[in-house]
């Protein structure tokens, strides 16, 4: 219950909707990328990934209970979250490349890759080596763009170009991201990308009709060609020229 982590918050809501009743467990703590720990009458417990705990993880998700060194497996079926297909489509079809890193087993993160048609993946990274991957790709030349919900992806978040989270996901993850979608789906990602290059596009090409208008009328003015009616008018018209190609990404439709 104490854990942030998708995999405890599951474990816990399978649980009590069983009818079973938690344990007082006590002085309880986490370990971002491993699992928690506390005390469970007097004897230590803990709750986390296989390596953590000295288990041999296996081809499916799970985590692992250790009770005074006696082990056991919990397992998960995964699921894809909404939209997660068309974001990654919709990437794709903008020219960027798509790499999955995650602290699952390398078989279940292989087959959740396989449906999403993701080849460059990696299992069992922990949240520093995210963190220190997306730095690597930034150091490399490449202008990352981060997707997390979890703690264990605060860091990595933090280190990207730019980081997007859902909706759903923790307050921490939320706080460090650069965007948050307003539901859960990753649907509209691709639509983000799209419409943060086109706004980039806007901004140059106003940068450009304020330049060149100054480089015309500013000249006009010194040499007193123009009347302060005529200097308002043109300035009104340069400003509404501005504005209403900012206003062209209401009406263009993304193609």
């Amino acid at each position: 219950q104490a854990s942030a982590h998708p995999l405890g918050r599951a474990l816990a809501a399978a649980i009590a909707g069983v009818g079973v009743k938690p344990a007082p467990v006590t002085e309880i703590s986490e370990l971002p990328g491993h699992g928690v720990r506390g005390l469970w009458k007097g004897q230590e417990v803990r709750l986390g990934r296989a390596e953590w705990l000295g288990a041999e993880p296996g081809a499916r998700t799970a985590t692992w209970l250790d009770l005074g060194g006696s082990l056991t497996a919990f397992t998960f079926t995964d699921a894809l979250r909404p939209g997660a297909a068309e974001a990654v489509a919709a990437l794709r079809d903008l020219g960027l490349g798509v790499k999955l890193l995650s602290g699952d087993a390398p078989g279940a993160v292989e087959r959740i890759a396989g449906e999403l048609g993701i080849t460059d993946w990696q299992a069992g990274v922990l949240p520093e080596d995210k963190a220190r991957i997306v730095q690597e790709m930034g150091a490399a030349g490449a202008r990352v763009l981060m997707v997390g919900d979890g703690l264990n992806d605060t860091a990595a978040l933090a280190a990207a170009h730019v980081s997007l989270s859902p909706a759903s996901a923790l307050e921490a993850t939320r706080v460090v991201s650069d965007m948050v979608l307003l539901g859960a789906s990753l649907a509209p990602l691709g639509e983000a990308v799209w419409l943060a290059r086109r706004a980039t596009g806007r901004i140059k090409e106003n940068f450009g009709i304020a330049a060149a208008y100054n480089a015309v009328a500013v000249p006009v003015a010194l040499a007193g060609l123009a009347t302060p009616l005529a200097a308002a008018l043109a300035m009104s018209a340069s400003s509404i020229t501005v504005s209403l190609n900012s206003l062209r990404l209401l009406w263009e439709g993304r193609k």
